[in-house]
């Protein structure tokens, strides 16, 4: 039995991927949630915008890099997310503007705006091809590891090795200073009250002087620097293709739903609780089991081959939905 490789196994292959993937998730979530919760309605062309507002901070990134700019060991993406997040914030208002403004003043049903969002999502979708392409694109420059297997296993004598890589060590800290300003956002400020309040009960609100549309306008900025982020974040630990980020959006709704829609708290456990599901039953935990000693008759011990990962989204949110319709955390009822 060898429980320190069984160890290095697990984090390498699991918790470590699992905890980038679920912070990536968690902040697509709360974008979906503080959608949800405000504007009271279900925004299908999330992905699409994540996918919009990251091939900006792309385009920015070449910008920077062809004038010769560098941070070192971290990508210029980072310095580059400001201008993604200001091109995709004037994407969702103008979107706002024209489509969503006119359902909300009508008093439209939330599943009008839900349609809407479907037809934002493939304009969406066809303007990010054509502003960016539909090629596979890597644009994490920088250096690549934090640790590498080689060192590690210098450093340890271990046999595993462990590969902790700078884009995923950016995520979890990115995603703990986002969650952090986000939620003192909410609950420090005027205007962070007064979108609360607004969520919480709208004709109260606006009889206490609150203005709809600074709200809706708050809301949708917010929500693209989200989005944007989140989109950057996914593309510099992965890779940046656009049906990438339509294909997020089951996982990221089901982490939403999960957690319970129109609670921040619930979307960020909502993410790492369906990230590590997806990562920990598509693994093969045979190596794992190896170390430890545990006899595995030539199984894989695979639950689920890769290809089926977003089935475990699929799954948690069925089940979700039929027991537990308000979430973890007790949000609103789909």
């Amino acid at each position: 039995m060898d429980i320190l490789n069984a160890l290095v196994a697990f984090l390498n292959f699991v918790f470590i991927p699992a905890a980038a993937y679920g912070a990536q998730l968690a902040l697509g979530a709360l974008g979906i949630t503080l959608i949800y919760g405000i504007l009271r309605f279900s925004n299908f062309a999330h992905g699409d915008t994540m996918a919009f507002g990251t091939a900006i901070t792309i385009i920015a990134t070449w910008a920077l890099q062809s004038l010769g700019v560098s941070l070192g060991p971290l990508p210029v993406a980072l310095l580059a997310l400001p201008f993604g997040i200001i091109g995709c914030a004037i994407m969702v208002l103008a979107t706002d503007r024209v489509v969503y403004r006119f359902y909300r003043r009508k008093k439209s049903d939330p599943i009008i705006l839900v349609m809407a969002s479907v037809g934002v999502m493939f304009v969406t979708n066809g303007l990010t091809r054509l502003l960016i392409g539909v090629d596979e694109i890597r644009f994490a420059d920088g250096a690549r590891f934090v640790i590498d297997v080689r060192s590690f296993r210098e450093w340890s004598g271990l046999s595993e090795g462990l590969a902790l890589r700078t884009t995923q060590v950016i995520t979890v800290v990115m995603a703990v200073l986002v969650v952090w300003a986000l939620f003192w956002f909410l609950n420090r400020t005027k205007s962070g009250k007064a979108m609360r309040a607004y969520s919480d009960n709208e004709d109260l609100a606006l009889l206490s002087g609150i203005d709809p549309d600074r709200v809706v306008r708050l809301t949708w900025i917010i929500a693209a620097a989200l989005m944007t982020i989140a989109g950057t974040l996914y593309g510099l630990d992965k890779a940046f293709k656009p049906f990438n980020y339509f294909q997020i959006l089951l996982p990221i709704f089901a982490a939403a739903i999960v957690g319970g829609l129109g609670s921040p708290i619930g979307a960020i456990a909502g993410g790492f609780i369906v990230a590590f599901s997806e990562v920990a039953i598509t693994y093969p935990w045979k190596k794992v089991a190896d170390h430890l000693g545990i006899e595995t008759g030539g199984s894989l011990l695979q639950l689920l081959s890769t290809e089926y990962k977003f089935a475990v989204s699929f799954v948690i949110l069925i089940i979700v939905l039929l027991f537990r319709p308000t979430g973890l955390f007790r949000g609103k009822s789909v």
